[in-house]
């Protein structure tokens, strides 16, 4: 069930920053948005032993873990003041007369269901027993892929993955993708690692698909069979799927085939019925993910009585609805998904949950509110000078890079010189009106809402690629860079404190903003970025050597934050993170060399006692400055591509000899790294 709203195009992105949102930027300066305050800080730490403990001490002191968080930092913080804002637009919107079919209209209604907690309770799962009864009226294989197909044409999804997307190897164009699904759980890896804690999850998991099963009706022994069913399938569909970090190399999913192909591959579904149900016809291109995961689901429709594949849909039904559902399914899905998994001990206000998803089902609709009232456009105009300023100090390390042939650099320049910038918001906003809120039920308003999603994104098939498109609301405080169209990123949201302070002095605004726009134009040149070329299609520009140098110096990068301990015996995964911890360690070294030329000649004076090239390396710590619970360390640690917080800051700045010079870092401090042992890329 496609209600996450997250846009199916992030999975080309080379990276996303997750942020929260933050402050307005209209809003004055606040004594505590002051670019880098003491009391933040733990100066009895010395920043040449723990750069992260000195930097964020104090701010992890002041601000313990709310207890309906599993993580929470900085930009978490000013994340509240985000939502308050979104609650202000909301508020105002509510508080007039607005026509049926306006955006307005379509806002208050779909908040108001979702805030009406009584009618939820009233309701229980009963919005949901037309889609019970479809699943009821499966009596063959015949039945069971009209069903799915039934459910990928309403936007609920099921069993796998089908959307629109650039073709990776002609990205003027976007074609048909597959991609694997149909788990419960987040990763394949929770199925199939032997640790202890991986086991002691998957029970709590079954415990918890029973549990769901009881809510739904079952007897308790019919429930526990029911899971166990679940699981079993689940399982295999785990096993068939593709790693996180397999997936991490474009060209491991990059399986190109057509209708005929495909009928081969997956013989047991029938995808011509398919496709004509979703409203392609003849498909043309597919691209398939993951092709061991589609043999083994074709496997398992002519191997798995339809009775289980009843059982599995019912599952999948009430778990994908369950956040819209009454109390007692929302609580159910929260314990094993907020407290087992993340170790968070209190769900978040209803506000807060129905605003999220309101937010996300109208994100551009919304966002173009909120940049009128939030966004001045002297932020924009800020914000072109210092990409500008980047890439030029990009162009300028890799004319000085001694590792790669001229031959390779010029290509590179040339993809640096071909980013596309995109800053605050899009240029044309999308059309919402066939979006249909209506005044039954919150869940049957997520539903409509996921099959507005999925026939936009479909009807992109076979058709040019929009590179006006955006993959993210202007509210979002987030940034990326997209290889399909060598483009990097930067909503409104994100050009705010303590990522851009538009009264802030240079080292500041470069230690952090001009961070974060070094980090995505690094993207197009990290280990998964660097495979796509200028146009944004997979293809190698690469001498056979310097592929060889750069995997060498990557490698030092994946040693040394594989040499980091999250909790015990457990370490970071330096190759899942390999993508990220480049861009961060190119993102730095790019805004610092930025800083140098935007500043030359000029006498800076220490602000706070603490020199201009202090300040900058500060301003990027505080903002990963957080407070974690450990299962949501450990979570992180096997889903994420990007590294904890800590690490984020103590990995990167060693291999950074302005770093040292600035703190005086040398042999014999825990912050120092020999010349010898530094990962230089780029």
């Amino acid at each position: 069930m496609k209600i996450e709203f997250k846009s199916l195009s992030m999975l080309t992105l080379g990276g996303i920053l997750v942020f929260g949102s933050l402050q307005s930027c209209k809003e004055p300066m606040k004594q505590e948005n002051k670019p880098i305050m003491v009391e933040d800080m733990d100066l009895t730490v010395s920043p040449k032993e723990d750069f992260y403990q000195y930097a964020n001490g104090g701010w992890m002191k002041n601000n313990p873990l709310p207890e309906d968080r599993s993580r929470f930092g900085s930009f978490d913080a000013l994340a509240d003041r985000n939502e308050k804002q979104i609650k202000e637009i909301f508020a105002e919107l509510s508080a007039e007369e607005n026509e049926a079919g306006s955006v307005a209209q379509k806002i208050g209604d779909f908040y108001a269901l979702g805030m009406d907690s009584l009618k939820l309770n009233e309701d229980g799962i009963s919005p949901l027993n037309p889609e019970f009864k479809n699943i009821e009226a499966i009596q063959s294989k015949a039945d069971l892929n009209a069903h799915i197909s039934y459910l990928h044409r309403s936007g609920i999804g099921g069993l796998f993955n089908l959307f629109g997307m650039a073709d990776s190897k002609n990205s003027d164009m976007v074609v048909t993708y597959l991609w694997q699904g149909g788990l419960g759980m987040p990763d394949r890896d929770y199925y199939t690692d032997e640790t202890e804690r991986a086991e002691g999850i998957r029970t709590a998991y079954v415990q918890h698909v029973k549990n769901m099963f009881m809510i739904l009706g079952d007897d308790e022994q019919v429930a526990q069979a029911n899971a166990e069913t679940v699981m079993e399938m689940e399982t295999r569909l785990a096993k068939a799927s593709m790693t996180r970090l397999d997936m991490r190399d474009p060209n491991n999913y990059y399986n190109k085939t057509d209708l005929s192909g495909l009928e081969k591959m997956a013989s047991a579904y029938s995808w011509k019925s398919y496709f004509d149900e979703a409203g392609l016809g003849d498909p043309g291109v597919i691209i398939v993910g993951q092709p061991s995961f589609y043999k083994e689901m074709s496997a398992m429709i002519n191997e798995v009585p339809v009775a289980n594949w009843k059982t599995y849909f019912r599952w999948h039904l009430i778990h994908d609805a369950a956040p819209y559902l009454s109390d007692n399914i929302v609580n159910e899905n929260f314990d094993f998904y907020g407290k087992t998994l993340r170790g968070t001990p209190q769900l978040r206000p209803r506000w807060k949950r129905v605003q999220g998803t309101v937010d996300g089902a109208l994100s551009e609709a919304i966002g173009q509110i909120y940049v009128q009232k939030y966004f001045p456009e002297s932020a924009k105009n800020r914000m072109l000078e210092l990409v500008e300023n980047l890439r030029f100090a990009l162009g300028k390390r890799i004319e000085d890079l001694t590792w790669m042939s001229e031959t390779t650099k010029e290509e590179a320049l040339e993809k640096l010189a071909a980013i596309n910038v995109k800053i605050g918001y899009p240029d044309k906003w999308r059309d919402y009106s066939a979006l249909g809120i209506e005044k039954d039920s919150y869940v049957m308003n997520v539903l409509r809402s996921g099959k507005f999603e999925t026939d936009y994104n479909l009807n992109k098939i076979n058709k040019p690629v929009d590179k006006t498109e955006w993959g993210m609301p202007p509210q979002m405080v987030n940034a990326y860079y997209n290889p399909s169209v060598n483009e990097v990123v930067f909503p409104a949201g994100i050009l705010q404190p303590p990522f851009f302070f538009k009264d802030g002095d240079d080292a500041v605004n470069y230690g952090a903003i001009g961070v974060v726009i070094g980090h995505e134009m690094t993207h197009g040149f990290d280990d998964k970025g660097s495979l796509f070329d200028k146009t944004g299609n997979l293809n190698n520009w690469w001498t056979e050597e310097d592929t060889e140098r750069f995997n060498e110096r990557t490698q030092v990068l994946v040693n040394q934050f594989n040499s980091f301990v999250v909790l015990d015996d457990v370490h970071a995964n330096g190759e899942l993170s390999l993508g990220e911890n480049i861009a961060d360690l190119g993102g730095l070294n790019i805004a610092f060399t930025a800083f140098e030329k935007a500043t030359a000649g000029q006498e800076l004076p220490k602000i706070d006692g603490f020199t201009p090239e202090q300040r900058f390396f500060i301003a990027y710590a505080h903002v990963w400055a957080q407070n974690i619970r450990d299962a949501e360390a450990l979570r992180l640690t096997k889903e994420d591509v990007h590294s904890l917080g800590r690490f984020r800051v103590n990995g990167p700045l060693p291999n950074i000899q302005a770093f040292n010079d600035a703190f005086d870092v040398k042999e014999g401090d825990k912050m120092f790294l020999p010349v010898a042992d530094r990962a230089i890329i780029w």
